[in-house]
């Protein structure tokens, strides 16, 4: 088991969970997103004829909920990945942490999973809240694994790339600064450029043909992705359409995120220790 023992995270883990703010933080956030779904629901109850909370209903109130968390993490990550190798570069801890017997690839995990657990445990703890889909059904637990799925590789890819500007640049503000643009060009930038693609390409060729670039523009769009997840049918016509390639855009997403993780780790790793080939 040493093998797989991260010194750094173990530490991480236990200055991070030993205030209670930790846990009272979750306990709000969860009853907050309970509170959100009762209100839902009774308000479609009393909404319909007969006070019935159909399954349709039950379906809106998952795209409601996934679509929430994504936006938190989209707005999350950034901000608690940033800052956490510059951070200890302007506390002057950086080098006592470079010299202990740590490779440079256990000091950039360590640091990414130790800053990322309290938004898995927030996104897990979530689990039991999605129990009141299932009661009224209307979706299926394919549906919900593909969901959580989008978000770990949506998690990792931003918090990679934001550890890569915590790391090559060395003020915490600039460094938070430059990842929430990144993180604003793939979420609302690809979505615009989405939309001018759409209009030109409806203006130069006739429908069903086949549109490249906009497809690409909305297979790195995380709500877009998320969108064909949740609601296939209305993807399927949209993409023959207007895209007219019969790859699924996750497939895209996964595929240029997971690029994006390895690439970003590997520089990280480069560049936290740039005079020591290790």
């Amino acid at each position: 088991m040493k093998r797989f023992n991260n010194p750094v995270l173990s530490k991480e883990f236990k200055l991070r969970f030993r205030s209670g703010k930790s846990y009272i933080g979750l306990l709000f956030y969860l009853l907050a997103l309970g509170i959100l779904v009762i209100t839902f629901i009774f308000a479609q109850s009393f909404s319909s004829q007969f006070g019935f909370f159909h399954p349709r209903e039950s379906q809106w109130m998952f795209y409601y909920l996934s679509f929430l968390q994504l936006g938190l993490i989209l707005f999350m990550t950034p901000g608690l990945t940033a800052g956490i190798i510059s951070g200890e570069r302007e506390k002057q801890t950086l080098n006592i942490l470079l010299t202990t017997p740590q490779s440079s690839l256990t000091i950039v995990l360590g640091k990414l999973l130790s800053s990322i657990s309290y938004l898995l445990i927030l996104l897990f703890s979530s689990l039991p809240i999605y129990s009141f889909v299932f009661i009224y059904g209307g979706i299926s637990p394919s549906q919900l694994v593909t969901v959580f799925m989008l978000y770990l590789i949506t998690i990792f890819a931003i918090g990679s790339f934001s550890i890569l500007f915590s790391t090559i640049i060395r003020k915490t503000i600039p460094a938070m600064v430059t990842s929430y643009a990144l993180m604003v060009f793939f979420s609302a930038g690809t979505g615009i450029l989405l939309v001018l693609s759409m209009m030109i390409g409806t203006n130069l060729s006739p429908p069903y043909t086949t549109n490249v670039v906009s497809y690409i523009f909305a297979s790195l769009n995380p709500f877009v992705v998320m969108l064909s997840i949740l609601n296939q049918e209305f993807y399927n016509e949209i993409n023959q359409l207007l895209f007219n390639i019969h790859l699924p855009p996750w497939v895209t997403y996964v595929s240029f995120y997971l690029f994006i993780f390895l690439i970003s780790i590997f520089v990280s790793v480069k560049k936290i220790r740039p005079n020591i080939g290790r």
